[in-house]
C-alpha cells in the first residue's frame, strides 16, 4: 500500500471495516518507520500493487490460456501470457509457469513433476541454511522423499563440493537441490550441474533469493544449468508474494501439469497480472542499477557489522544477504533480534554452520528500495552493534532509526 494511495484506501475501509482500516494504516506506519531488513522482504512499486487490488481479482480461472475450465476468461488470459512471456525473456528460459501461490508451492510441483515418494534426493541441510522444502520431517518433502544432506566448510562456510560429489556418487539420488534461504554467496551452478550429470540426476535450482539479483544482471543465472529452476517473485524481484517456476521445453507439460491439476486449483489471475507487471519493471536498466546496488550496500553492511565484532558468515557476502554471529557482542542471535525489533530494526534469526546457537540473518533488498545507498549501510551497521551491546538505549536507537527512514520513505507522497 503506498502513501499516495493509502487516504483513498483508508476512507472506503473506513466507512465499511474501521477495524481494519486502523490495522492497514498502522501497517504502513510501521512498515514506514522501522527498518525492514528481512532478506525476503521487499517494497513492491504502486503499479504492482494497483495489480493486486484490481477487478482480476474477481476472476476464476482454472487451467491455462485457452484451456480452462470457467467462461470468460478472455482478458485473463491474455494477462498470464504477457507474465510468461515477460518471465520467459527476462530469464532466458524456454517455458514459464507463473501460477504457483509461493515458493514452497513452485518447489512441491517441481518435485511432483520430476520425483515419486520414496526417491532420494541431495540438498544443503536445514542447519546450513536449507529450506523446509529441503528435506524438513515437519514439511511434505522430508514425508514423502529421501533427502540427504550436504553441507558447509567448517572453516570457510563455503558450501563443501567435495562432500556434494561424494555424497551424489554413494547414493545416486533422483534430484539434487541447490539453493539456500541463508547461504550468502553465489552457487556455482556449472558445478552441481556436472555432478547431477555423473550420477544420472535431475537439477532443481531453488533460487527464491536471488532471483530478483539473476534478473537484475547482479547475480549468476541457474537457467542454462538446471532442469526445473524454482523462485519467489517478491523479495529482490519486487514482486507480489508468490511464486514460478522455469525449465525448458520438454519438461513443460510436465510441470504444467504438477501445478495445475495436481497440486493447485485456480489461478490467482490478480497476482499474476502483478507478476507480469514485475517482470516488466525488473527489465529496464532501473531495475539492474538497483540490484547492483542491493549487492554494494550488502558487500558494505557485511563488512561495517565485521568492524563492529560481529562474525559474518563466510566472511562477506555475494548477495542481498548477510548472516552474522552476534556472540562476540555477549548476546544470542534470539536476544539480539529482540533488541533491535524493540529498537525499530527488524530482521530475523538463523541457523549458523557448524553450531548451536542461532545468528542474525538480514538483506539489503528493502533499504535499497528506499533508495539508502553505502553511506546508510555503515550507519545501520554501528547503530545496531550499539543496540545489541546495550550500549544504545531502545527509545535513543528508535528515533535514530526514525530519523533515519524518515528520509527514505518506501512510497513517497
Amino acid at each position: 500500500m503506498s502513501v499516495t494511495h493509502a487516504p483513498q484506501t483508508a476512507d472506503v475501509l473506513a466507512r465499511q471495516d474501521p477495524e481494519l482500516a486502523e490495522i492497514l494504516l498502522g501497517e504502513l506506519d510501521r512498515q514506514s518507520s522501522t527498518l525492514q531488513l528481512i532478506a525476503a522482504e521487499n517494497f513492491c512499486s504502486p503499479a504492482v500493487l494497483a495489480a493486486l487490488g484490481s477487478s482480476l481479482a474477481n476472476k476464476y480461472a482454472e487451467g491455462y490460456p485457452g484451456a480452462r475450465h470457467h467462461g470468460g476468461c478472455e482478458l485473463v488470459d491474455v494477462a498470464e501470457r504477457l507474465a510468461v512471456e515477460r518471465a520467459k525473456s527476462l530469464f532466458g528460459a524456454e517455458h514459464a509457469n507463473v501460477q504457483s501461490h509461493s515458493g514452497s508451492s513452485a518447489v512441491l510441483a517441481a518435485y511432483a513433476a520430476l520425483l515419486r515418494p520414496g526417491d532420494t534426493v541431495l540438498a544443503l541441510g536445514l542447519p546450513y541454511g536449507g529450506h523446509l522444502t529441503h528435506g524438513s520431517p515437519a514439511n511434505f518433502s522430508g514425508r514423502w522423499f529421501d533427502f540427504v544432506p550436504y553441507g558447509v566448510d567448517a572453516e570457510t562456510g563455503i558450501i563443501d563440493h567435495d562432500q556434494v560429489r561424494t555424497l551424489a556418487r554413494t547414493h545416486r539420488p533422483k534430484a539434487i537441490v541447490c539453493g539456500s534461504i541463508a547461504y550468502p554467496r553465489h552457487i556455482d551452478y556449472a558445478f552441481f550441474r556436472e555432478v547431477a550429470d555423473e550420477v544420472g540426476a535431475y537439477l532443481i535450482a531453488d533460487a527464491a533469493h536471488p532471483i530478483g539479483l539473476v534478473a537484475g544482471g547482479a547475480a549468476p543465472s541457474p537457467v542454462p544449468y538446471a532442469d526445473v529452476v524454482c523462485a519467489t517473485t517478491h523479495k529482490v524481484l519486487r514482486g507480489p508474494r508468490g511464486g514460478m517456476i522455469l525449465c525448458g521445453s520438454e519438461l513443460a507439460e510436465r510441470v504444467d501439469r504438477a501445478v495445475f491439476p495436481f497440486t493447485q486449483g485456480g489461478a490467482q489471475m490478480h497476482t499474476i497480472a502483478a507478476k507480469a507487471v514485475a517482470f516488466g519493471e525488473a527489465a529496464t536498466p532501473a531495475f539492474s542499477a538497483y540490484a547492483h546496488q542491493v549487492v554494494a550496500n550488502a558487500r558494505v553492511l557485511a563488512a561495517a557489522l565485521a568492524d563492529e565484532g560481529l562474525v559474518v558468515t563466510t566472511g562477506g557476502t555475494d548477495t542481498h544477504l548477510v548472516t552474522a554471529d552476534p556472540a562476540p557482542l555477549g548476546v544470542d542471535g534470539r536476544t539480539a533480534r529482540g533488541r533491535l525489533a524493540a529498537a525499530g530494526m527488524v530482521l530475523d534469526c538463523c541457523a549458523l554452520p557448524h553450531a548451536d546457537l542461532r545468528g542474525l540473518r538480514l538483506g539489503t533488498a528493502a533499504v535499497t528500495t528506499q533508495g539508502m545507498a553505502e553511506k546508510e549501510m555503515t550507519g545501520i551497521a554501528a547503530l545496531l552493534a550499539g543496540v545489541v551491546r546495550g550500549e544504545v538505549e531502545s527509545a535513543r536507537a528508535r528515533e535514530e532509526v526514525r530519523d533515519l527512514v524518515g528520509g527514505f520513505p518506501p512510497y513517497p507522497a
